[in-house]
């Protein structure tokens, strides 16, 4: 992975990776530039990198609204989907839903991690809200906690102008003590896409595909600036 030349360093308002009028607050945040190299990050549109370099004082967070445009499902997605309602329920769980949705992130002031909370509206009319936390730790360099102890190593890069988390590894920790599930456990490869549209609108796409059950469920909603 190239390393960006003074990363600890305020950039300049010159610099490729610095939009000084649209930064949210100080210096820009460089963990997930650091994550898929200098090279990867300039060819990404100037609007996902503002997205991702946002720094987030304690006390504020950043909205996105939006409409979930697509939601599938197959039998095996929604078993899973229901059984995941144990943990806190992390997955969309309504077949075909489309809706209003409202992504929050806000960062955590004491472990530096990003909390992710996502509420879509559901056929019946009520909400489903799914609640995250990306780390920046691992052996990854990113995880992505869900709660009750399980969470997902995930790998970050750029295709075509997109900037794509794919799951690694799944795992399960108590305190201290962490169990990584064995890979043939494993509920399948989770793609998410963050794909800008240009307009301050963007594409957000989920997928989880098993390699025994085929595509478990695929999610595509978009997005807008807040």
């Amino acid at each position: 992975m190239e390393q960006a030349e003074g990363l600890n360093e305020p950039a300049s308002s010159t610099s490729p990776i610095y939009d000084a009028g649209r930064i949210a607050s100080g210096q820009p945040d460089y963990r997930f530039l650091r994550l898929i190299g200098l090279d990867a990050w300039q060819r990404l549109p100037v609007a996902v990198q503002r997205r991702f370099s946002k720094r987030l004082p304690a006390g504020t967070s950043v909205v996105y609204q939006g409409v979930v445009r697509e939601t599938h499902l197959n039998f095996v997605g929604r078993c899973l989907a229901q059984a995941a309602r144990l943990i806190g329920s992390p997955l969309p769980r309504d077949d075909r839903a489309t809706g209003p949705a409202v992504v929050v992130v806000m960062q955590n002031q004491t472990t530096e991690a990003q909390n992710w909370v996502r509420t879509y509206t559901r056929p019946s009319g009520t909400t489903q809200t799914i609640t995250s936390e990306k780390r920046f730790q691992g052996p990854t360099g990113l995880e992505e906690y869900v709660g009750a102890g399980i969470g997902m190593t995930l790998d970050v890069t750029e295709d075509n102008g997109a900037l794509v988390f794919r799951s690694n590894r799944y795992f399960f920790e108590a305190g201290p003590v962490r169990f990584m599930l064995p890979r043939f456990l494993s509920p399948g490869q989770m793609t998410i896409i963050h794909r800008d549209e240009g307009g301050d609108q963007f594409c957000f796409e989920l997928q989880l595909i098993h390699t025994w059950f085929g595509v478990l469920f695929h999610q595509i909603a978009h997005f807008s600036d807040a």
